[in-house]
This record gives structure tokens, sequence and C-alpha cells, in this order.
């Protein structure tokens, strides 16, 4: 067999540790549910066993599933999954869209953690990062205004986790600034669906926007309770707003209401 035939032998197997893994994120296997026997798989994909017992085994170490002797292969538990892995973190982004239960994890996580890392942003931002958040916001103020959504080559969707990691970068928290590379996909998958089913974009965009006056003023109160307001405008977009009713959010004012404060 030729070098190029047999490359296109192996690009036509079957990824079966990706296929498993969009099933068990798209909620096909629920956690504690077994996965189909070895053999069962061997005759589902038409492989050997020893690839069926590989792809496992790459599932097995990504903490979704779980050997039982004499038993199966067992879903784990949601908490045991590896999500900061980035192959972990990858599929979770390309194939967790149906589970809503992933999806108000990802979002429950953001409550609590962007708001603080919006007040250190405030307090540690250099000109670098101001540069970086202000362009993420311009790309999605020019991308609105595409009929396709998109500017210079990326989507409102790309610019808007822009927005968000420009900031945790702004932090200078070695550790934020590192986990929000890492959750970088999962992250995009609740931006791109709270976008998908906004119908108050420019509402988000105020949002977003007293994010970034708060940080550039160096206000760091404002900046937190900014990027609550950012999170309870996704929350209501999918339908998790509750999750943001624990702490106070302040609405955006209106031009007229500035002009009042400041009368």
């Amino acid at each position: 067999m030729s070098q190029a035939s047999a490359s296109a032998t192996r690009s036509s197997r079957p990824d079966i540790a990706e296929a498993l893994a969009e099933a068990i994120f798209g909620g096909e296997y629920a956690p504690g549910d077994f996965v189909p026997k070895e053999l069962d798989l061997c005759a589902q994909f038409g492989v050997s066993r020893s690839t069926v017992r590989s792809a496992l085994q790459t599932l097995v170490a990504a903490g979704l599933l779980k050997r039982i002797s004499g038993q199966g292969t067992r879903v784990r538990e949601l908490q045991d999954w590896h999500l900061l892995d980035p192959q972990v973190s990858a599929w979770m982004a390309r194939f967790a869209q149906p589970n809503p239960r992933i999806q108000r994890e990802i979002f429950a996580f953001r409550v609590a953690v962007e708001p603080f890392v919006a007040r250190l942003a405030a307090e540690n931002a250099t000109a670098a990062d101001l540069l970086a958040i202000e362009t993420a916001y311009e790309g999605m103020i020019r991308a609105l205004a595409s009929e396709d959504l998109h500017w210079q080559g990326h989507s409102h969707n790309e610019y808007d986790v822009a927005f968000h990691e420009a900031i945790f970068d702004a932090s200078h928290n070695l550790v934020w600034a590192q986990l929000s590379h890492v959750l970088k996909p999962a992250i995009s998958l609740v931006v791109e669906r709270s976008n998908h089913s906004a119908h108050e974009l420019n509402d988000s965009m105020e949002r977003h926007r007293r994010v970034m006056e708060a940080i550039r003023l160096r206000q760091p109160e404002q900046a937190a309770q900014a990027a609550l307001a950012v999170l309870d405008r996704t929350g209501r977009d999918l339908g998790l707003n509750g999750l943001t009713r624990e702490f106070p959010v302040l609405e955006p004012q209106t031009t007229s209401d500035q002009e009042d404060t400041h009368a």
C-alpha cells in the first residue's frame, strides 16, 4: 500500500472516542449509564477490539468513563470529568449544545468568577489591556452592523469571547488568565447560544460598554457590577436568569439617566 493510500485509510477510520464524547456531552449517555460493550462497538464502527479499547481508555483518562470489571464501562458523574483538559473543553464546546445541565454549570461558573475578575482588571489593566478590550468591543459593534454578523473575518461571537478573554488577561493574575484560555471553548458555547437567542443585542452591547468604561476609569466596584449586569442579560437569553438573583444587578443607564446623574 502506498503512503498516500495508507494516509487515506487512516483518515477514513471513525474516531470512536470523539463519537462517544459527542454522545456523552449531548446527553445520549447520562452519568451512571453504561456505554455499549466492546464487541458491540467493534460491530458498530467496524474496527478491531484493540482500537475500541484504545478509544475507551482515552475517555477513561479524560474522566468521562470508568471501567468496571465484569460489568462494562460507565459514564462518570459530571464533577469527575476533566473539564479543564483542553481536549475535554473542546469536546464540550462542540457537543454540549443540547445539554442544558452543562450550559447551566458553565454559566454558574461565569456568574461566580467574572465580576471578581472585572474588579481585578479595573485595578490592574495596562494601556495594552485596555486596547485589547476596546478592540474586541469595536469588533462586536461593527459585526452587528453587518448583515452576516462578521467584521474583518471574525464573527460577533468571536469578538464577544475575545472581549471576556481580554478582561481575564487584564486581571494580571496568572491563574485567572490561564484559566480563561483553557475554558475559552466552553465559554464560547454559552456566548454563542445566548447571542443566537438574544432579542435585544443593543442592550447587551450597552452592558458590555459599561464594563469597558468602568475598567478604563479604574472603578473596581462598578466594573464588578457591570460584569454581573452583562451576565444577567446573558442569563435572560439562556433562560437561566435565576442564577444572578442572589446578587444585586444594576440596570444600564440611558443617556437621559446619565444626564440627570451629572446635572
